[in-house]
């Protein structure tokens, strides 16, 4: 597929996984379901749920690395900064030609448009906080983000694939 599905494929994910509230046990149900995800599949990853307040869930797991975390701060920053998932981002500015740093003048050192951190919107009023997981290649932590956000809100992900 087209960079181009993907970028469409992802503005509907977007649209598709709306929270009805977010609050500490809804971030404690999503970090769990992905910590759990990533156990099973032996995953060596950094599992990051903010709101644009403060951290909500944090798990490093056997095998991740202090950069996960690094890694998984700087996508996070450009969920806040675009209110956009970061592999989006990344892919628009394939498409566009150019880097966060020579398009926008964002340090790399702390954005980076990599796959795996994901909006957490709440209908009415937006998006509040991001959901980040850092460890895999770029589009399967987007993936992995996107089916534990789709399982605890209700949401058949598996219509809304990245081909």
């Amino acid at each position: 597929m087209a960079v181009t599905d993907d970028i469409a494929t992802i503005a509907r994910q977007e649209k598709a996984l709306l929270f009805d509230g977010f609050d500490e046990d809804r971030a404690w149900w999503l970090g769990g379901l992905l910590r759990e995800r990533a156990v099973a599949e032996g995953w060596p990853v950094v599992i990051d749920i903010r709101s644009f307040a403060r951290p909500l869930f944090l798990a490093a797991l056997p095998g991740s690395s202090p950069d996960n975390v690094d890694w998984a701060r700087r996508k996070g920053n450009v969920v806040t900064r675009y209110h956009r998932s970061s592999y989006a981002v990344g892919l628009e500015l394939q498409v566009k030609g150019g880097t966060l740093e020579s398009r926008y003048g964002l340090s790399a050192a702390d954005h980076a448009a990599h796959g795996g951190a994901v909006p957490v919107a709440v209908r009415g009023t937006g998006v509040i906080g991001v959901a980040t997981i850092s460890g895999l290649p770029q589009r399967e932590d987007h993936g992995a983000v996107v089916w534990a956000m789709g399982r605890l809100l209700g949401v058949d992900v598996e219509d809304l694939p990245l081909q």
